[in-house]
């Protein structure tokens, strides 16, 4: 998978609770659901002025990362991860391309693991195409 960009910013185990899934229980009760992203960009400018206007705001990608998830039901986590790719991307003309990964611990599932995950690389050329 060659990156277009030598730089990433990556927020890590970011945490929410959702209402994801194929199961109605899943609707009614909710579980956690935990997110990475890794965004590519080229940060050298930020990294020469050191000025945060000049740098992608790790609240700001937070809080969209947090809108999607809470924002509706999705029943599959690749549709989940799908539109926090493409909310980066919109958000951020910067951003070369982003890789979101979404875990499920609690999937119900009839056995023992630790979770599910699911990871997604998309480029800003995928956004284009998609609309």
């Amino acid at each position: 998978m060659g990156h277009e960009a030598s730089d990433r910013v990556s927020l890590r185990g970011m945490v929410f609770y959702g209402t994801h899934g194929v199961y109605e229980e899943e609707a009614r009760l909710g579980q956690r659901f935990e997110l990475d992203v890794d965004l590519y960009a080229d940060i050298d400018r930020a990294g020469r002025s050191d000025q945060l206007e000049d740098a992608i705001n790790y609240g700001d990608v937070y809080r969209h990362v947090r809108s999607v998830v809470q924002g509706r039901r999705f029943q599959l986590i690749e549709a989940l991860a799908t539109e926090v790719a493409r909310r980066l991307l919109q958000e951020y003309p910067t951003l070369e391309a982003v890789t979101v990964r979404v875990r499920k611990p609690h999937a119900p599932i009839d056995g023992v693991l630790d979770t599910v995950e699911i990871e997604i690389y998309r480029r800003r050329s995928w956004l284009a195409a998609s609309k």
